[in-house]
């Protein structure tokens, strides 16, 4: 099968299409004949041996996909041959076939086409956890959240969530267009922080109290002017750093209006730790998973794909993601949906 292997840690664009391994079948696997596979900034990261996890040398990128279930290995129950299912990788999405452990795999609603999917397992699945549960931002109706990135793809489905949960939303973004959607999408009001000081606007939209939540995927200055329009035990959460710097969070400044910075790394609810908890928090995460179908299914969420590309373009689709040129999320598409998008 085709695929992109990574062989010594290097940047994105060294990389190349090949032909790798088909994964093997075994234990309570499940093939899956990709339709679409998502890339990230976290994907750049690990191809340079720079994210936190680091896979073993040789292996295939690319952690979330979407497609048709094509055989279980003989400890799989959940599933069947047929099934339109997403799911979460330790790696090895950007290739034409993955087998995901089944406690990884999720069913999709019929309408939720596979290119879409790709979004439920990261950007959504993040931005409701760091929402909406108690240890989190725990964001409830009355509050002000604040969603910087808001035309980026968890930024678009905080917005969303944010006014599930009964907030009102103030939406940062860099241009009109960016603004456009996330108003599109819920934002009550809106900051171009490029043309605006942000913490200022806030202050005023606040009446001088300030939010109650900030959700905050840029890092950076960002973060550290997010902390001084803040209301009293109002929570922030770092969700990335897209704007390329990492914050040191000047502990006073907590102190002063009782702050709470809280964390969330999803990927432990995955697998993604050396304990390997994925078994162990498998009820949460499928209940998890199952409010966001529900929620899309009725109409609530409506996930944003910009841009596709074959699976032999996925550099360009990353060189959008890392140039930040893409509103919502872009997906590599293969197979029967690379051709309904036009990918012949």
């Amino acid at each position: 099968m085709k695929g992109i292997l990574v062989e010594h840690w290097t940047t994105f664009d060294e990389l190349a299409l090949v032909d790798v391994p088909e994964p093997a079948l075994d234990g309570d696997r499940v093939r899956i004949r990709i339709q679409a596979a998502g890339v990230s900034f976290a994907t750049s990261l690990v191809v340079q041996g720079k994210y936190q996890r680091k896979p073993p040398l040789p292996f295939v990128p690319g952690t979330e996909v979407a497609g048709v279930v094509e055989a279980c290995g003989p400890d799989a129950r959940r599933f069947r041959p047929g099934d339109r299912v997403c799911a979460v990788l330790d790696w090895g999405g950007l290739a034409e076939f993955a087998c995901p452990r089944e406690v990884n795999v999720y069913g999709i609603p019929d309408a939720l086409e596979f290119h879409r999917a790709i979004g439920f397992t990261n950007s959504y699945a993040t931005s409701a956890a760091a929402l909406a549960w108690p240890h989190l931002l725990n964001v409830q109706a009355g509050d002000w959240l604040l969603v910087h990135g808001a035309a980026g793809g968890v930024g678009i489905a905080a917005v969303e969530i944010g006014k599930i949960l009964g907030a009102t939303v103030i939406a940062t973004a860099g241009n009109a267009d960016k603004l456009a959607v996330a108003r599109a999408h819920g934002a009550d009001h809106l900051v171009d922080y490029r043309d605006e000081d942000f913490r200022q606007r806030v202050l005023e939209l606040t009446g001088g109290r300030g939010v109650d939540a900030v959700y905050d995927p840029v890092g950076g200055e960002v973060f550290m002017q997010s902390l001084r329009c803040m209301a009293p035990e109002a929570r922030i959460m770092p969700v990335g750093f897209a704007g390329g710097t990492i914050p040191q969070i000047p502990a006073n400044l907590l102190l002063v209006k009782n702050l709470v910075v809280c964390g969330l790394n999803m990927g432990l609810y995955f697998g993604w730790s050396p304990q390997d908890l994925r078994n162990h928090y498998e009820p949460r995460i499928r209940a998890h998973m199952q409010q966001l179908f529900d929620w899309f299914e009725a109409g609530l969420i409506n996930p944003v794909v910009e841009r596709t590309y074959p699976l032999a373009r996925v550099f360009e689709a990353m060189e959008d993601v890392l140039g930040r040129r893409a509103i919502g999320r872009i997906a590599v598409v293969m197979d029967a949906e690379a051709k309904r998008h036009g990918h012949g």
